[in-house]
């Protein structure tokens, strides 16, 4: 070789879309892939403005929802109720008849068999004041008062017929809390998923309209500083030893190192929550034409996969596998 010359040229490996496929080295399926849906107690479907085709669904308008999921070859849905009343203690979240439990039974009759049915365990689509727990007499989130909220959640959501339930709200102990409550009623066979890594983020505001939130002020003195990496890893290690089944970080595209870390560590599978805010920037972006929209979808989920995220939550997650397949 003449001198001067690169030896390696690893453009070769980069040559066409054949080679660029057979080489690559993360690879998503829809199986991957959960889809997050809204479920509201009324007689319409109700899109939403700040994330374009995204809709507060009926009892009625999901099951064509969560049919289209099962076609695609998703993982599984996670269900968001959307309740008309709300009041202090959030009792609407642990009522057979509310709005979340209804949906959790539709949905679980319509595709119990193809999807993995998930419901989020939190209380602030429940709560007048929209805070994920009950409060104090000084207005304080009360950690341990809501445990035992959480722990009437997850047995009304595994009666329901939820195969999994999504804790959210970031008390601590909730894990062990309702573990204990589930293998005590007998309910062994129900999944825990913890929003272990859940950051106090910005990136939330168009999930507020989604769930139509009541939430004055904010959420810093039980979700995780922006700034802290570590944390994010020592509450995944701690949800794991009260037994967690899965772990998560939420958000996924700003929190990668935090997803890494946990990925590295976890001897449990680790998902993702690529959030509303996330979603609506790309769909605002390409509505302008700034960015290319399909690709950027691909791209913002295949970080996220790369990171090290075994499942990841999004909202593009049917159209998406629609692509995949």
């Amino acid at each position: 070789m003449t001198s001067g010359f690169p030896v390696a040229r690893p453009r070769r490996l980069r040559a066409t879309d054949a080679i660029r496929r057979q080489v690559a080295e993360t690879r998503l399926h829809p199986a991957d892939l959960i889809l997050p849906l809204f479920v509201r107690e009324g007689a319409d479907p109700r899109p939403l403005g700040s994330m374009p085709g995204v809709v507060q669904h009926t009892l009625e308008s999901v099951r064509s929802v969560v049919q289209d999921a099962a076609a695609a070859g998703l993982g599984g849905v996670m269900i968001f109720g959307v309740p008309e009343h709300r009041d202090a203690t959030g009792t609407g979240a642990t009522d057979p008849d509310g709005i979340l439990n209804q949906a959790t039974r539709v949905i679980a009759s319509e595709v119990g068999d193809a999807l993995v049915v998930q419901t989020d365990l939190c209380l602030d689509e429940f709560t007048d004041h929209g805070h994920c727990g009950v409060l104090d007499a000084d207005g304080r989130v009360d950690n341990d008062a809501t445990l035992l909220r959480y722990q009437d959640m997850a047995l009304a959501q595994a009666d329901a017929g939820s195969a999994l339930l999504g804790l959210s709200g970031m008390m601590d102990g909730q894990v062990a809390a309702v573990r204990y409550a589930l293998d005590d009623a007998g309910r062994s066979d129900v999944a825990v998923l913890s929003y272990s890594a859940k950051y106090a983020s910005a990136y939330y505001g168009p999930f507020r309209e989604a769930v139509a939130s009541t939430l004055t002020g904010n959420r810093r003195s039980y979700q995780l500083d922006p700034a802290n990496r570590r944390e994010g890893l020592r509450e995944a290690q701690l949800d794991v030893a009260e037994g967690a089944d899965i772990v998560m970080v939420k958000p996924a595209g700003s929190y990668l190192d935090v997803l890494a870390d946990v990925s590295a560590w976890s001897p449990v599978p680790v998902w993702a929550y690529q959030v509303s805010g996330e979603y609506a920037m790309i769909e605002a972006a390409a509505a302008n034409g700034w960015i290319d929209r399909d690709r950027a979808i691909l791209e913002s989920v295949l970080s996220i996969k790369r990171a090290g995220a075994d499942a990841i939550l999004t909202y593009w997650a049917t159209e998406l596998a629609t692509t995949l397949r």
